[in-house]
């Protein structure tokens, strides 16, 4: 228990702007329990955007429209920026139309081209008018949807990590990658399976969330077929744009059911 708790808080020191002032252990079983942790870290992210959201529809006279824009910042600053920076790297990257090789040089490149800057105003525009959008009705479900949106993307990015081979030898990607296989993905469905019970006390809309699942998988298969095609196989950067692109996507199916289905 104590390795998973250290695997828990290495993954909040790498993926969230959250200060945890400790050195903690990096060994393989260390970062064996990092990956089985991310899931969990998505949660906490989750339930602070809620908390955030919540607080500034309820206990503060801003608008509705000041209030999505909180949580959008919230998106962007808990994560301190570390899944937007790999989104601008394997922009650059992808539409750069080059080969795999270069492809993972352009994104060794610490500067960021015209594409990169581009894309994430594209991303960042786009998941604004999601939220805005989505939120107009606050309801109990909303929250849930809020929470769960990261709790999926870092499950996605702990499959992408362990069934996706590295596309090199290097970098944070594979850092994590060396340290578990497969086989340690094990506590994603039973972290799905609590979950799923919990939401049952608090909302019966269980086909809302049932479609955020669905798009979950169907961008999971997606992004394997893409990683291999475009750049080889993964990377820290192609995470990085792989959670990135999974939380829009999400944001968009809830955006989408906000006018066919939730009217």
């Amino acid at each position: 228990m104590m390795k998973f708790w250290k695997g828990f808080l290495i993954d909040i020191q790498f993926f969230t702007a959250i200060p945890i002032k400790l050195e903690l252990p990096m060994d393989q079983e260390h970062l064996k329990k990092a990956v089985q942790a991310f899931p969990l870290v998505g949660l906490l992210q989750g339930i602070i955007y809620s908390a955030i959201f919540y607080f500034c529809s309820e206990f503060t006279p801003f608008s509705h429209l000041a209030a999505a824009f909180l949580l959008w910042l919230a998106t962007i600053f808990l994560t301190g920026g570390i899944h937007l920076d790999g989104w601008m790297d394997a922009s650059d990257a992808f539409f750069s139309y080059q080969d795999q090789e270069k492809r993972l040089e352009i994104m060794k490149d610490p500067r960021t081209g015209a594409f990169g800057v581009l894309s994430i105003l594209v991303l960042l525009s786009c998941r604004f008018l999601f939220i805005y959008e989505s939120t107009v009705n606050v309801e109990n479900v909303l929250f849930i949807i809020i929470a769960m949106i990261p709790f999926l993307s870092k499950s996605v990015m702990g499959v992408l990590l362990l069934t996706v081979r590295a596309a090199k030898n290097e970098g944070l990607g594979a850092l994590f990658q060396k340290a578990a296989k497969p086989q340690s993905l094990w506590p994603y469905p039973f972290y799905l399976i609590c979950l799923l019970i919990l939401v049952s006390f608090f909302s019966k809309e269980f086909f809302i969330i049932g479609i955020l699942i669905l798009a979950a998988a169907c961008c999971t298969f997606l992004f394997r077929r893409k990683a291999m095609k475009w750049f080889g196989g993964i990377t820290g950067d192609v995470l990085g744009a792989a959670v990135e692109g999974i939380e829009l996507l999400l944001w968009m199916t809830v955006w989408l059911l906000h006018y066919f289905v939730m009217e």
